[in-house]
C-alpha cells in the first residue's frame, strides 16, 4: 500500500481545515455509545427476569459473565481481524451482531435462550469492537492527543452503558422490559450507516498521515495481513506472556473490570433495591456515574500525556478501593448526600484506568502490536468483570446481601494498585516494531 505524505510533517495540521482524524474519532465515539446500549441492559432487568422466570441471580449473573468473557476473549481478535479486513467491516459486523442479540430477546423463555442472546450474541458482537478498537484508532489515526482521544473514546464506551440506565428503567418500570431490549437493539442499528460513511480503517487509505505525525514518529504503519487472524493474535500473546509487565497490566485490569462491570455495573441497582431505594433511582445514580466519567476519563487522558501512567494507576485503584469499602453503609433507601460524593468519585474514577493502560502497552510493546496486546490485557479486565458478576449473584443468593462482595472488592483494589507501582518503565521506542518479548 503506498502512503502519501505532506510535504512537510508537522505535529498539527498546517490548514485550518480540521483533520480527518478528529471526524474519524467522532464516529468511533457515536459508535460505541450505540454499542453501549445494550450493555446496560442487563444490570436493570436482573431483577423483572427473576420475577418472571424464577430464575436466580446466580443463573442471570451466569449468562452476564459469558457476555463479559467474550466481551474481553474476542477483543485481541478483533484487532487482528481489524488488520486483515478492515475496521469499517468488522464494526458493521458487531453492531449487526449486537442488535440480533438483543432483539431475540424478546422471544426467550428458558435460560439457555438467555445464555445464547446476552451472552454469546451479544457478546461476540461487543467483543468485536471493544477497547481494542480504541486502541488500534488512537494508534493509527494519532500521534498527538493519543491520551486524549484514548480518553474521550474509552468514555463513549462507558458512559454510553451508564447514561441509557435510567431509559431502560423507565422502559422495563412503565412497559416491560422486552420494550428495553428492542430500544438497545435500535439503538446499535441506527450507527450503522455512520461508520459506512464515515468511519475509515487508515488515514493512508484517504492520503493522509496521521494527526501530528512527524518522520520521528509518523505513527502505525498500514498493516496488510494475509495470515490467519487468530494466529497472529496468538502469537502476540505468547511473546507478550514473557514479559513481566504484561501480567502486572493484566492482573491490574482484572481487578478493574471485577469494580466496574462485573460488580457494580451489573449488581449496585439489585443491591440498592435489597436495602429498599426504588430501581429508577438507582439506574439514575448510575447514569450520573456515567456523566462523571466522561470528565473523569477525558482527564485521564490528558494527564496521561503529561504523567507517568503508573502512578495515576496507583491512584486511581487507591481511591476505589477507599469508594468500595464505604458503599455498604451508603446503601439505603434514600439518596443521601454521603452517596453523592461516591457516585462524584466513582464516576470519575470509573474508566479513567484505561488511558494509562493504553499507553503503558504502547510504550512497552510497540505501536504495531500494542492494540493487540491492549486486546489480550482487556481480555482479563472482562474476565475479572464475569467472576465478579456471577461471584456477586452467588454471595447475594447465599447471605442475603452484597456486603462481602463490597469489601472484598475493596481489598482487591489495593493489589491492583500495588501491581500498578510494581511496572518498570523501560518502554520500547514509541516509533520501533515491537519486540514485544523483550523487557
Amino acid at each position: 500500500m503506498t502512503t502519501t505524505s505532506p510535504a512537510a510533517p508537522s505535529t498539527a495540521p498546517s490548514s485550518s481545515r480540521v483533520h480527518r482524524a478528529w471526524v474519524v474519532a467522532a464516529v468511533a465515539f457515536v459508535t460505541l455509545v450505540g454499542a453501549a446500549a445494550f450493555r446496560s441492559v442487563p444490570g436493570v432487568l436482573i431483577e423483572p427476569l427473576h420475577q418472571e422466570f424464577g430464575w436466580s441471580h446466580g443463573l442471570i449473573g451466569s449468562a452476564v459473565s459469558l457476555n463479559l468473557v467474550l466481551f474481553g476473549l474476542i477483543s485481541p481478535f478483533s484487532a487482528a481481524l481489524m488488520d486483515r479486513f478492515g475496521v469499517v467491516k468488522v464494526v458493521t459486523f458487531a453492531l449487526v451482531t449486537i442488535a440480533a442479540g438483543s432483539g431475540l430477546t424478546v422471544f426467550m423463555t428458558e435460560p439457555w435462550q438467555l445464555v445464547l442472546c446476552w451472552g454469546l450474541l451479544v457478546g461476540l458482537g461487543s467483543g468485536s469492537m471493544s477497547m481494542a478498537f480504541v486502541a488500534t484508532i488512537t494508534s493509527r489515526w494519532f500521534v498527538a492527543r493519543r491520551g486524549l482521544v484514548s480518553g474521550i473514546l474509552t468514555a463513549g464506551s462507558a458512559t454510553g452503558q451508564l447514561v441509557f440506565l435510567p431509559l431502560v428503567a423507565w422502559l422495563a418500570t412503565h412497559h416491560g422490559w422486552r420494550a428495553a431490549a428492542v430500544i438497545a437493539s435500535l439503538a446499535a442499528l441506527a450507527v450503522v450507516p455512520l461508520v459506512l460513511l464515515l468511519l475509515r480503517n487508515h488515514p493512508a487509505d484517504i492520503g493522509l498521515r496521521a494527526y501530528g505525525a512527524t518522520d520521528a514518529d509518523p505513527g502505525a504503519p498500514p498493516h496488510v495481513q494475509t495470515g490467519s487472524s487468530a494466529a497472529r493474535a496468538v502469537g502476540v500473546l505468547r511473546d507478550a506472556a514473557r514479559s513481566r509487565t504484561f501480567w502486572l497490566l493484566s492482573g491490574g485490569f482484572a481487578i478493574c473490570g471485577m469494580t466496574t462491570n462485573g460488580l457494580i455495573a451489573t449488581h449496585f441497582v439489585p443491591a440498592a433495591h435489597d436495602h429498599g431505594m426504588p430501581a429508577t433511582t438507582a439506574a439514575s445514580l448510575l447514569a450520573v456515574v456515567g456523566v462523571f466519567d466522561v470528565v473523569g476519563t477525558i482527564a485521564s487522558g490528558w494527564l496521561t500525556d503529561k504523567v507517568d501512567p503508573r502512578l495515576l494507576l496507583v491512584g486511581y485503584y487507591a481511591l476505589r478501593g477507599v469508594g468500595l469499602m464505604t458503599l455498604p453503609v451508603l446503601l439505603s433507601p434514600h439518596v443521601q448526600p454521603s452517596m453523592w460524593v461516591f457516585i462524584v468519585v466513582y464516576g470519575l474514577d470509573w474508566v479513567a484506568t484505561v488511558p494509562p493502560t493504553v499507553a503503558l502497552c504502547r510504550e512497552h510493546f510497540g505501536a504495531g502490536t500494542g492494540p493487540i496486546v491492549f486486546g489480550w490485557v482487556f481480555a482479563s479486565h472482562q474476565v475479572g468483570a464475569a467472576v465478579a458478576a456471577t461471584g456477586a449473584g452467588v454471595v447475594r443468593d447465599l447471605t442475603g446481601g452484597y456486603d462481602p462482595a463490597f469489601y472484598s472488592a475493596a481489598a482487591l483494589c489495593a493489589v491492583a494498585a500495588v501491581m500498578s507501582w510494581a511496572i518498570r518503565r523501560t518502554p520500547q521506542p514509541a516509533d520501533a516494531p515491537a519486540p514485544v518479548g523483550a523487557m
